[in-house]
């Protein structure tokens, strides 16, 4: 393998890793948010970060956030820590350069691009369209990679 093979593998690591990080952030703020007064814990966030409470975007936030039932935030947290395990897994045998993960990432990260472009088509965001073509190099990447690499060690 060469050097810059691994270094494209092992970017494509850190990225699983990060998205790992996040999920897990995201698990659990939704677990903490089961049994909290939703209101006042987005209320606290919005004057930590300095926003501006009258603004029509971060009102609409905090009457749809007070709205969500509790079993909302209990799917979320499950949901993201599923997905958490599956980027985790990817992500660490990507860095440890196993052929196993190339194949895992390929089938994983192909299954989400449905979902994602009908993610897209509903509620488009230009952040939605960026991970979704991200999404899509990193496959077509390991797929050329998994294709090449398995000429290589053909017999002749």
């Amino acid at each position: 393998m060469k050097y810059s093979d691994a270094g494209l593998l092992r970017l494509i690591a850190a990225f699983k890793l990060f998205k790992t990080v996040a999920l897990i952030a995201i698990g659990v703020g939704a677990f903490k948010l089961i049994h909290a007064n939703i209101g006042a814990v987005l209320e606290h966030w919005v004057t930590m970060l300095s926003l501006d409470p009258g603004s029509r975007l971060v009102t609409h936030v905090l009457e749809k956030a007070a709205q969500t039932p509790p079993h909302r935030f209990r799917e979320l947290g499950i949901g993201s820590f599923i997905y958490a395990g599956l980027f985790l897994t990817e992500g660490i045998g990507l860095w440890l350069l196993k052929p196993w993960a190339e194949w895992f990432t390929v089938v994983i990260t192909s299954s989400l691009v449905p979902i994602e472009i009908y993610e897209i088509f509903h509620r488009p965001t230009a952040i939605k369209v960026l991970l979704l073509l991200v999404n899509l190099a990193v496959v077509a990447y390991l797929v050329h990679h998994i294709i090449r690499s398995k000429g290589k060690h053909s017999p002749a």
